[in-house]
């Protein structure tokens, strides 16, 4: 997933508090990476002309308690919801407007 930010410094610091760690690497002073699995990664990159534009679905194992992760680092997420049967996820929003939703069991 790529998420474009006007501030590529705000974005680095609000998306490190999100996954509570630094970027995996930083190759040019406009990116920052996080290798969130195998194959997959977060690239946050300084474009603002598509900044806001970005969608990402997180899954968690347990949404409470990554809810409460967040608000230990300052970070608040939108109402829990639910799809389907089984599934709970609440969402919040980087410095930019881009979505991040955690999801709890999304394919149960």
């Amino acid at each position: 997933m790529v998420a474009p930010v006007g501030d590529i410094e705000a974005a680095v610091a609000w998306y490190q508090r999100l996954l509570g760690r630094p970027a995996d690497t930083r190759p040019m002073p406009s990116l920052a990476d996080w290798h969130l699995t195998t194959g997959g990664w977060l690239q946050v990159f300084q474009d603002a002309e598509r900044s806001g534009s970005s969608l990402l679905n997180l899954e968690v194992p347990d949404l409470d308690d990554a809810l409460a992760q967040l608000a230990e680092r300052g970070l608040a997420a939108g109402p829990v919801q639910t799809g389907g049967e089984r599934t709970r996820f609440a969402a919040l929003k980087d410095p930019d407007g881009n979505r991040v939703a955690l999801l709890e069991n999304p394919v149960a």
